[in-house]
């Protein structure tokens, strides 16, 4: 009788499948789940293919599976999609699979939920208390002890007598809910005349099911949120999975609330600040069909839905979408194509679509919702120029008189001002005035940033910290240092020096001790308990702050000289979403822009508030030169400990690249950060046209080129977002 073998797939950074032989008695199907030894020890593994063509000599070194796993298994759906993710981003399979199997199986038996029911008649003694728990458990629904304590307005000891009385008796509870159904009826929304005819293009998108992308393409404060619910709603009705990602879920609490207000209950969530058990039971609640609504950051693309039916990108331009380790991908085109595998509509929202998005609205493959008006009829914020060369702050003082002023203005009218900085920490250079040597780091060709908050020297690229010196360690001169330029906490510094009694926040990440530490902070601007609000780009992601009428932005140039293609569109995209925090809900927005040079395109844009003429320049710059979208670039990245081994690999690479009348290859070059955790950078760009099979090419040429050996690495990233 031949044997029974199937192709298990494993996630480990393996691009093949191992064979396994099938043990009598045991079923198992494309997509199922099992345990597998592997080496030394057992893993999880997905069943890819069964009964392949095998090789009768190797049958008595042929391993069994040991078992078929109680989960759901991998749909078809999910599985094509994991070999065209391998295939594009040159990923090994495994390791796309390891991200879709995040569901913490080595946890242990969860802690049982003790409930409290009615079991008996009243008491003999009935006091006011008593009485209150007796009418609330009447209903005779089972609650969590703690839960019938709260409601009835009593202590839990009131409940334990009435346990110990045979008034009550106790049950073991079934593990709550990871999210309550979403209720399309429960809110509705007094939608503008352009809000009423996207959310209606949505539904219907939705209800006809099927393939499609559609662009909700609205200013800042215009209610895209409230329009893609409408989506979202349908979908709900259908009986069908929805995921919403976000390029920060983390800390969108103000989100999470807005989806309670339209739907009754908040969504689940999925992000790497959940706690390993509620992640696992979040995965598996997915995978069995029981949460219908998910909102997530970029890995919950890889989560194993059961009936998936409609994808939200909101905020589709944000570079968080991209992944810059592990498997490269970017979340909004991999959404794009899970979507197509899948045959369901989906929907990207923003107030600044990326150049490849626009392009494709332009040439009608994209269906584009226009929402041009802020809801409620508020106008957009006024921007004007602050030309620092004309009218710059004091020496060592970063805001300018002008903005000042509009600040001392702004705080007499009660209202809040945000001054934006894309800097973290206190300084980002620290030298010495009697020699001038400069803070570097040991392991980065980078400096190090003073972070006076945590009294340390900090390396943005490796992590490294050192406490500052009380002397210089070149030329031994004590208490010389000085800090060089602004970050936030030096800016804040300022601001409590210029406006004394003002309520200030600084929101930076590096600042958050929690996720219900930021949340409460971004809470407390909304609620306008804070003057002055300080931050990085964390304020640009969609916060609605009621009070915020006023943006000053410190160094609006600081984005536009780091060499990077995109440098100009996201200069423009993160200023426009940071001057779009103003006015949103009562009063006339003005932000400032701080700037060297307002006769910059990406300036006069803002300050004329013409985001087509910049879109229609910027496209146009892209299209000559060829870059995305218009080609395609692949980034190779080779590094080692060793400078010249470094360099070397990277020319014999570029010596082994097929020769291709399409592809032009750009470099060895030393990285512009030459040096990262020890390791020296040599990059290689490959520049091909849109319509080409770059992936195919890159496959083809590292099957053949020489291999890393030693201390040497190579890192492919297939439409590379960084260029450090």
């Amino acid at each position: 009788m031949r044997k029974r073998i199937v192709e298990v797939l494993v996630p480990v950074a393996l691009d093949h499948t191992y064979s396994y032989g099938v043990p009598d008695g045991l079923e198992l199907e494309p997509g199922d789940l099992v345990g597998v030894p592997l080496g030394a020890s057992d893993t999880l593994g997905v069943v890819w293919t069964k009964d392949p063509v095998f090789d009768p000599r190797l049958d008595n070194r042929l391993k069994q599976v040991e078992g078929k796993l109680d989960y759901p298994p991998l749909t078809p759906e999910l599985r094509k999609f994991i070999d065209w993710v391998a295939d594009y981003t040159l990923t090994a399979r495994g390791t796309v699979l390891r991200m879709c199997l995040r569901m913490g199986t080595q946890l242990g038996p969860e802690r049982v939920r003790v409930g409290v029911r009615l079991a008996g008649p009243p008491p003999a003694r009935m006091t006011a208390a008593r009485q209150r728990v007796f009418a609330l458990l009447h209903d005779g629904l089972a609650r969590q002890k703690g839960d019938a304590a709260e409601e009835a307005g009593v202590s839990v000891g009131v409940i334990d007598a009435l346990v110990d009385e045979g008034t009550l008796e106790t049950l073991a509870l079934p593990p709550a809910p990871v999210a309550r159904p979403p209720d399309p009826a429960h809110g509705g929304t007094d939608f503008s005349e352009a809000q009423r005819a996207g959310a209606e293009a949505l539904r219907a998108s939705v209800s006809k099911s099927g393939f499609s992308v559609s662009l909700i393409d609205g200013v800042t404060g215009s209610g895209k949120t409230e329009v893609y619910f409408e989506a979202v709603a349908e979908n709900v009705r259908q009986g069908r999975q929805s995921l919403i990602l976000m390029p920060e879920i983390a800390l969108t609490g103000q989100f999470l609330d807005r989806f309670a207000q339209r739907f009754g209950t908040r969504p689940a969530e999925w992000h790497s600040e959940l706690p390993p058990r509620k992640r696992a039971r979040t995965w598996s609640a997915v995978a069995a069909g029981e949460v219908s609504v998910i909102a997530g950051a970029r890995s919950a693309l890889f989560l194993p839905y059961a009936d998936l039916g409609l994808i939200v990108v909101d905020e589709e331009h944000d570079p968080a979408y991209k992944q810059e380790d592990g498997a490269r991908y970017h979340a909004r085109d991999m959404a794009v194509v899970r979507a197509r595998i899948a045959d369901i509509p989906i929907v990207l929202a923003s107030a600044t679509p990326s150049i490849e998005t626009e392009v494709n609205a332009r040439r009608s493959r994209y269906q584009r919702i226009k929402l041009p008006e802020r809801f409620g009829g508020q106008s957009l914020p006024d921007i004007e120029a602050i030309d620092l060369r004309r009218e710059g702050p004091a020496r060592g003082r970063y805001i300018a008189p002008r903005l000042a002023t509009e600040i001392k203005l702004a705080l007499e009218r009660s209202e809040q001002a945000l001054l934006f900085l894309n800097r973290r920490g206190y300084a980002p250079l620290t030298l010495c005035r009697s020699c001038g040597y400069r803070f570097a780091c040991p392991n980065c060709d980078a400096w190090l940033v003073d972070h006076r908050f945590r009294r340390r020297l900090v390396c943005h690229h490796c992590g490294f910290a050192m406490p500052a010196p009380d002397a210089c360690p070149h030329c031994h001169a004590a208490q010389s240092f000085v800090a060089c330029g602004p970050g936030v906490e030096r800016l804040e510094e300022e601001v409590a020096s210029t406006f004394p009694g003002a309520r200030v926040l600084v929101l930076s990440s590096d600042l958050v001790t929690s996720l219900e530490r930021m949340r409460e902070e971004l809470k407390s601007v909304a609620d306008g308990h804070v003057d002055i609000i300080i931050g990085t780009q964390v304020v640009a992601k969609g916060h609605h702050f009621p009070k915020l009428n006023l943006v000053g932005i410190i160094d609006a140039d600081l984005g536009l000289t780091n060499g990077d293609p995109r440098a100009a569109e996201r200069s423009f995209q993160l200023l426009h979403q940071v001057a779009g925090r103003a006015g949103r809900a009562e009063g006339q927005g003005r932000g400032f822009l701080q700037t060297h040079q307002p006769e910059h395109p990406v300036m006069k844009a803002l300050i004329a508030q013409d985001r087509e003429a910049f879109y229609a320049a910027e496209i146009a710059a892209r299209e000559k030169s060829g870059y995305p979208p218009f080609g395609r670039l692949a980034s190779l990245l080779v590094s080692g400990g060793d400078p010249h081994s470094a360099e070397n690999f990277a020319r014999k690479l570029v010596a082994a690249a097929p020769h291709v009348e399409q592809v032009r290859l750009l470099g060895p070059a030393e990285a512009p950060l030459a040096v990262i955790r020890g390791r020296y950078r040599f990059r290689i760009l490959a520049k091909s046209s849109r319509t080409f099979d770059l992936s195919g090419y890159l496959r083809e040429w590292l099957a053949h080129a020489p291999k890393p050996k030693g201390n040497l690495k190579l890192e492919v990233d297939v439409d590379p977002q960084s260029f450090l």
